[in-house]
């Protein structure tokens, strides 16, 4: 992130990257801390952490469970950390109710054990950015190695996503093409426009420039 000049105190406001599997979220994310100010923090993905982390990631039904409440509460942890500085904006890679595109049952199974409900949970995010996963024929991949699921499971999935956000009331929906520098545009664009005006002066470098650097170094820009 590039230093601000801005010391004034911020209202806080948290914002969801969400979508589904080979969205581009990791990808967009690098393109974030590069190019925006200090005072947006981005947060780690939770599910990373958990899995990462040799979390057990079985099929069966229990382990699914226990994962998905896991992820829970290190993703609730982490906007706890992204609060307790004087940020603008805490970006946070996909959020709590991301759970139920990956809850195997009722949706209210996963909130009574939390104490909490999807009402709850939707009021605690300002606004949504939801990436759209591509087809097979527009990038879907699986060059990382924590995605697992089909072309088709991640179709589901991100329809899933969809659903469990439904009804947001600031929600942008970032569409797939064959160009992915048009829909990092896109999603850039949504950002910069929850960004105060304090913090909205900074020069947003080429995004066609920053995809390029990643490509020479050997990265993939659909993640």
């Amino acid at each position: 992130m590039t230093p601000c000049e801005c010391s004034a105190p911020h209202d806080r406001r948290r914002i969801v990257l969400t979508g589904g599997p080979g969205a581009g979220k990791t990808a967009l994310l690098e393109l974030i801390r590069q190019s925006f100010c200090s005072h947006v923090a981005v947060l780690p993905e939770a599910a990373s952490i958990v899995f990462g982390g040799g979390f057990p990631r079985h099929s069966d039904a229990g382990c699914q469970r226990a994962a998905q409440r896991a992820i829970y509460h290190v993703q609730r942890q982490l906007e706890n950390t992204g609060d307790s500085h004087n940020a603008a904006i805490v970006l946070c890679d996909r959020g709590t109710l991301d759970g139920l595109a990956y809850w195997p049952g009722a949706p209210g199974d996963f909130w009574a054990p939390l104490g909490s409900d999807r009402e709850q949970e939707m009021v605690r995010y300002d606004a949504v950015i939801h990436l759209r996963t591509p087809t097979a024929d527009l990038g879907y991949n699986h060059q990382n190695p924590l995605r697992t699921e089909t072309a088709a499971r991640a179709a589901e999935v991100d329809d899933l996503i969809l659903r469990a956000w439904d009804g947001h009331p600031r929600r942008w929906l970032i569409e797939s093409s064959t160009d992915f520098l048009d829909k990092a545009a896109r999603a850039l664009d949504a950002l910069r426009g929850e960004l105060p005006e304090c913090c909205r002066g900074h020069e947003v470098p080429s995004v066609r420039d920053r995809v390029h650097q990643q490509l020479s170094g050997g990265q993939s820009p659909i993640s």
